[in-house]
């Protein structure tokens, strides 16, 4: 995996290389929006340590959803290098992409984006598009993902049978399910009461802690920030730590 070394102070100890989840150099991406060119990110340096919880805040329009599809292989940049561990995501091809998503990447969103037809437990099995697991064994670690957000007993549920929180618990649960290196949480809580945010932000930063995952979530809220180990700013496309 990519790694860095941090420079140390006169005197001190050679320090131990820091292992990223993600490097970013020189990023920029641009749209054609009709005659005009929109710059969504602009030459962003990053470095997102390995394990490391990281929150993304700042203005509609700034380039946080640009930002996000970038480290979630959902977009190439114009100009510039977005790596994911070894995987350069710059370069790969849409196969090894969609390879990279279905394997490294968990996607958490507001929408929840749950299947409405489809059980609690089908709904974490659709995780599964690039795995060779048989049917049993599926089932089996969708019941186990399910159990781990504490919505065993509603595994045979549809959706709309569910409240907001069990929806998004599901949508954790599928999410986890394929084992990835990184979650990525878009307003995670944004469709959701004080108190039911406050538990799924327990939920999502327990088990960041207890996978050893590297945690980066987009939110409008300050509260849900500040649970971060770090904390960053986009505005008119450029990234500063806030």
């Amino acid at each position: 995996m990519s790694g860095v070394t941090l420079t140390p102070a006169p005197g001190a100890a050679t320090p131990v290389p820091v292992e990223l989840a993600y490097s970013l150099t020189a990023v920029t991406k641009t749209y054609q929006q009709k005659k005009r060119t929109v710059e969504a990110l602009r030459g962003i340096d990053l470095a997102i340590p390995r394990g490391q919880s990281v929150a993304i805040q700042g203005p509609t329009g700034g380039g946080k959803s640009t930002l996000l599809q970038m480290l979630g292989a959902l977009d190439r940049p114009t100009t510039g290098r977005v790596a994911l561990g070894r995987n350069e995501l710059s370069t790969q091809g849409d196969r090894d992409l969609a390879r990279i998503r279905g394997t490294e990447i968990g996607f958490v969103f507001q929408g929840f984006n749950l299947i409405p037809t489809l059980t609690a437990a089908e709904n974490v099995e659709t995780a599964f598009a690039w795995s060779t697991l048989s049917r049993p064994e599926r089932q089996a670690r969708a019941h186990a993902a399910l159990e781990s957000v504490g919505l065993a007993p509603r595994a045979d549920h549809l959706p709309s049978e569910l409240s907001g929180g069990q929806q998004q618990r599901v949508a954790i649960a599928r999410a986890l399910v394929k084992e990835p290196t990184v979650l990525l949480a878009d307003e995670p809580t944004g469709s959701l009461d004080e108190r039911t945010r406050d538990d799924i932000m327990e939920l999502l930063l327990g088990v960041w802690a207890s996978r050893g995952l590297t945690l980066v979530i987009v939110t409008h809220d300050s509260a849900v920030a500040a649970r971060a180990e770090r904390r960053l700013r986009i505005d008119a496309g450029q990234v500063s730590e806030a």
